[in-house]
């Protein structure tokens, strides 16, 4: 379980491909190695991957077609830059939101707008993600935690502050990237209640049928 906040910006150092899965070496920069051991888990770019190898300057992790098809990891090379998050204590300060580290799907940036020192970026998400979209509530971008300013169908748009532009990856993103999205448990989690078992879509019609008016 991870909250969105990036601890740091790591490197790739290089990709190894290890007959049907990859192994991805990451130079981990000022991020604390020092209460990690092999099996933890670390976002990479919004991706929960467990470490596989330890060293003193970074780590690596085996990443399975399916991530690589599914995310933007496969886009990936040698020198790429990419936003770091060790998973979260118990006793750790809930600074973003609930953030599982299970990419959603792909989606791509349209456009960046100059709003005094900070961004205002618009994205275009997957039609099958945009009804768990909402304005105000939380995203996750590439691994960072933000609030969604607007929504016009399956686009959006967030702000992005000088200090996430620095201490992220975002500050560096152009018109046609491909960023990794995560939405919301917790608007997963209320539309599988809301269908329930049985397939049911709670409507209005339905709601005062079962006594709601």
């Amino acid at each position: 379980m991870f909250t969105g906040i990036i601890e740091a910006k790591g490197t790739i150092a290089n990709l190894e491909q290890l007959e049907s899965e990859w192994r991805i070496r990451i130079e981990t920069g000022a991020l604390d190695l020092s209460d990690v051991k092999i099996g933890d888990s670390i976002a990479v770019n919004g991706c929960c991957l467990t470490v596989v190898t330890l060293s003193a300057s970074g780590f690596a992790a085996d990443v399975s077609l399916e991530t690589l098809r599914c995310t933007t990891l496969g886009e990936l090379k040698a020198g790429s830059a990419v936003n770091l998050e060790k998973a979260m204590l118990a006793t750790d300060r809930f600074g973003g939101h609930i953030v599982s580290g299970h990419v959603d799907g792909v989606g791509e940036l349209e456009s960046i707008t100059p709003e005094g020192k900070s961004l205002k970026l618009q994205f275009r998400a997957p039609d099958d993600l945009a009804r768990y979209i909402a304005a105000k509530g939380s995203i996750c971008i590439d691994g960072t935690s933000l609030t969604v300013n607007g929504v016009e169908g399956a686009r959006f748009t967030i702000n992005v502050i000088p200090h996430t532009q620095e201490e992220t990856i975002s500050g560096t993103y152009g018109v046609g990237q491909q960023v990794n999205l995560e939405v919301d448990l917790v608007a997963r989690y209320l539309e599988r209640l809301a269908i329930g078992n049985a397939g049911t879509t709670v409507t209005a019609e339905f709601l005062e049928q079962h006594g709601f008016k």
